[in-house]
């Protein structure tokens, strides 16, 4: 807690984030945000599977619980077309394409599904 010399046996400074307290200034603690992470509704890595099968990401029902709990979040689902039946230049395939390229480096299980499950 950071402490301040008192210029007034009263005074608190007009500051409303101060209490006088044994004759010192003591600046009132505010609580912490919460730092519990959503559980999440992770899918599970499939070896095999393409696509939205492939797992290693989010399901449907983790990212809308991460929203629920996360008001104002933007995070969405993979895309999971295919890259063949996507628009050249659609805002899904730019996601896709982003998405692949940011990832090239994940060698693990779970980001090799990951980059599966956006057709990279």
């Amino acid at each position: 807690m950071k402490v301040l010399p008192v210029t007034h046996k009263h005074s608190t400074c007009g500051r409303p984030d101060m209490k006088l307290q044994g004759g010192l200034l003591q600046r009132k603690r505010k609580k912490a945000p919460s730092r519990k992470k959503s559980l999440g509704y992770y899918n599970k890595a499939n070896k095999t599977g393409t696509g939205a099968k492939a797992g290693g990401g989010m399901s449907k029902k983790g990212v809308a619980k991460y929203r629920r709990d996360n008001p104002g979040s933007k995070l969405k689902t993979a895309v999971t077309t295919p890259p063949s039946k996507l628009k050249k230049g659609s805002k899904a395939a730019r996601r896709r394409k982003a998405f692949c390229a940011r990832s090239r480096s994940w060698k693990s299980e779970r980001g090799r599904a990951a980059r599966r499950r956006w057709n990279c």
